[in-house]
């Protein structure tokens, strides 16, 4: 990969944005790789929690502004570029490629494992967008955040729109989309936008805090109660219920719960391995 690194801690991986530089600045390249490697770890059965962050001193600034030369005449295809061997999901290419793009994002939401953004410096546009696809915000203090896209004449089109009300509301939502603004982070936790707020030089130690107590719990829980929050969005509450009472199941007749019994008798730490 040449915009992104990944590592491993046990079952704890970290995956950076990689163009310190530019301020982990989206390009085509980037999204790509993204959308690749979400590829692979979501069949990665070892793997129980992702942090994403940024090198250097952002998060990620948004769109690299290169992707734009040559759209001045409102060409489409020279910002989204093609892919002929990507599958059809839309008659138009264009919109097709969009929805490829998002995918680059929504498999971190769809992720069995969870997945946090540990944000500094700037989270602006896609940068913002990637932030929304994960489960958890942590996000240091003195951080710029928004999503920016009305000043290129565009909107979010990451997920943007989506996750963004499910977090502070439609009418907050709107307010920030419409408005282009920038808010501070502060101001981003108390609107229900990041979950942690916390000294910048504190920022990698809570991050991986919270992921090595997450990576500990038993990980068919994990992936049962993740699925049923991100459906209650989505779905009627008898829907919702029913989503929560098939992931009960399964935990139910798992070695992970066998294990978290014995282990409370036995006054000793559990040790799951997601069967």
């Amino acid at each position: 990969m040449n915009t992104l690194r990944l590592e491993r801690d046990g079952h704890v991986g970290w995956l950076h944005l990689s163009r310190p530089d530019k301020l982990n600045s989206f390009t085509l390249e980037m999204w790509r790789e993204l959308r690749e490697l979400g590829s692979e770890l979501l069949g990665d059965d070892e793997l129980r929690a992702l942090v994403v962050i940024g090198d250097g001193r952002a998060f990620s600034s948004g769109i690299d502004t290169s992707v734009f030369a040559g759209a001045e005449g409102g060409d489409a295809n020279s910002i989204l570029g093609t892919d002929p061997e990507s599958g059809r999901r839309h008659e138009d290419p264009a919109v097709d490629s969009i929805m490829r793009t998002q995918d680059s994002f929504t498999w971190l939401e769809e992720a069995p494992f969870a997945t946090i953004a540990a944000v500094r410096g700037y989270a602006l546009g896609a940068g913002l967008q990637l932030a929304l696809a994960c489960d958890v915000r942590i996000v240091a203090r003195d951080t710029l955040l928004g999503l920016l896209e009305f000043k290129y004449g565009i909107i979010p089109d990451l997920g943007g729109t989506q996750r963004l009300p499910r977090l502070v509301g439609p009418g907050k939502a709107k307010e920030l989309i419409f408005t282009a603004q920038r808010i501070d982070a502060d101001e981003a936790a108390r609107i229900g936008l990041a979950e942690q707020l916390v000294d910048d030089a504190d920022l990698e130690a809570a991050a991986g805090a919270l992921a090595t107590t997450i990576a500990a719990q038993p990980p068919l829980a994990v992936r049962a109660a993740k699925r049923a929050v991100n459906a209650a969005a989505e779905v009627t509450t008898r829907d919702g219920l029913r989503i929560e009472a098939e992931g009960q199941n399964a935990c139910l007749r798992s070695d992970d719960m066998k294990e978290a019994i014995a282990a409370f008798v036995e006054q000793r730490p559990p040790e799951y391995h997601g069967r």
